[in-house]
């Protein structure tokens, strides 16, 4: 499921941390204060089967809703289970990390990434910037490993 790129460096954050980031997303989409923004056309997925890119992914498990409204419902859903990993892109070193998730849908493990971004309070009017770049079916299964807070089955 984790294939290492060069330019990433990741990490397991400490459950609490991910608790905290968990309920601040969740407030921020509930107050009204975030700018949620999905990538649903990506570089990569020019090279990539289409089962695993975002639009597919978006299309066949919500093929009738509005994408921007689908992410903020399915982000408020994450809990401290789905975290996978946290990954800072050593090419951007400038930007926020970003936080990897994993859901199933359908029957499908889904392979979520996001960035959230704090913008200044004068220019953004005190919004923060959530940037979702990875929503799609996960190329392999994800295994019980993957999660480091789940329960492990059986």
């Amino acid at each position: 499921m984790k294939k290492s790129e060069a330019h990433e460096e990741k990490r397991i954050e400490r459950k609490a941390d991910i608790s905290t980031y968990i309920d601040r997303l969740q407030y921020a989409i509930n107050s009204g204060n975030a700018k949620v923004q999905f990538q649903k056309d990506r570089k990569v997925d020019e090279r990539r089967d289409k089962k695993y890119t975002n639009r597919y992914t978006m299309l066949t498990l919500f093929p009738d809703e509005d994408e921007v409204e689908v992410m903020k419902r399915e982000l408020e859903q994450l809990t401290v289970e789905d975290y996978i990993e946290t990954v800072k892109d050593k090419r951007y070193p400038k930007r926020s990390e970003m936080t990897v998730f994993g859901k199933k849908y359908s029957d499908e493990d889904v392979y979520i990434k996001i960035r959230v971004e704090i913008l200044d309070a004068i220019a953004a009017g005190g919004d923060n910037h959530i940037f979702v770049m990875s929503f799609h079916f996960a190329e392999e299964k994800f295994v019980d490993d993957d999660f480091p807070y789940r329960k492990k089955q059986g």
